[in-house]
């Protein structure tokens, strides 16, 4: 039996934590400032977003923890000790157990953006992956039109690899994906 997970991460800044189900009114209100910005990269950021939607995802969590399927932290400023806002949020899924990768994520709420956060937040949780988690190489993908994304990961060490066509579904449209990396050696 594995043990629980329960990683606190902190630096730069930041602290990253594990998503709760008592973090719904938090997540609702990051989400919905940030709309315009997320929903052409991330269709659950919907205009219609809802506290049920919060809710239910938020909901989901532990299960995801516990089969380690989708590891979705709250990202927070180091100096909020209540965790009263959150600033974005990140994770890792796709785990691959045969070829040790995995699939890294981000978003920033729009007040946020441009202040370091997500390149922050991605070399946090990069490091955990391929040291706590024991990865081999984490992989970060981006709509070419995505540019922020792309900055983001360029930014936090990783490395453009290429194209992959028609890689990411968004808006139930197959698109392509630029693909970037980061290996233990480029922390």
């Amino acid at each position: 039996m594995q043990e629980p997970l329960n990683p606190c991460l902190c630096g730069h800044g930041l602290r990253l934590r594990l998503w709760r189900p008592d973090d719904t009114d938090l997540l609702y209100e990051a989400a919905r400032e940030s709309v315009a910005e997320v929903f052409p990269w991330l269709p659950w950021c919907h205009p219609a977003y809802s506290i049920e939607d919060s809710r239910s995802w938020l909901d989901k969590r532990p299960e995801q923890i516990a089969d380690r399927s989708d590891l979705s932290f709250a990202i927070f400023s180091d100096q909020d000790a209540a965790e009263s806002r959150v600033l974005g949020g990140c994770g890792v899924n796709g785990f691959d157990s045969v070829n040790s990768c995995c699939n890294l994520g981000y978003w920033v709420r729009s007040s946020e953006t441009g202040k370091g956060v997500a390149t922050r937040a991605t070399r946090l949780l990069a490091r955990y992956a391929l040291t706590e988690l024991g990865m081999a190489r984490v992989e970060i993908l981006a709509h070419p039109d995505n540019t922020g994304s792309q900055e983001v990961a360029r930014k936090a060490g990783a490395r453009q690899e290429g194209l992959l066509r028609r890689r990411l579904r968004l808006h139930n449209k197959n698109e392509d994906a630029v693909v970037f990396s980061l290996i233990p050696s480029d922390l």
